[in-house]
C-alpha cells in the first residue's frame, strides 16, 4: 500500500515538474522593432568578422577533404 502511494506522489511531482518546465520554455517571437537591436554587431558571438574568417580558414585548412573558406585547394591551405 505504501509503495502505491509513493509512486502516485512521484507521478504527480513528475507531471507537475514537466508542466512547469514546458510552460517556462515558451517561444516568444521577436517583434519587428526589436530585430534591429538583435542584428547589431555587438550581439554576435564573435564581433570581429575577420576573426571568424581566420578561424574558419584554419579549421577547413586542417581538414584534408576541403579547402579553406574562400580559397581553392585542400590540405595545408597553400595557394
Amino acid at each position: 500500500m505504501a509503495t502505491t502511494i509513493n509512486s502516485g506522489v512521484y507521478r504527480v511531482v513528475f507531471a507537475g515538474s514537466l508542466i512547469f518546465t514546458f510552460s517556462a520554455c515558451s517561444v516568444v517571437p521577436v517583434q519587428p522593432w526589436d530585430r534591429d537591436l538583435l542584428a547589431q554587431q555587438k550581439m554576435q558571438l564573435v564581433a570581429d568578422p575577420l576573426e571568424i574568417y581566420f578561424d574558419e580558414h584554419i579549421y577547413f585548412s586542417k581538414e584534408a577533404s576541403s579547402g579553406g573558406q574562400g580559397v581553392g585547394g585542400g590540405g595545408c591551405g597553400c595557394n
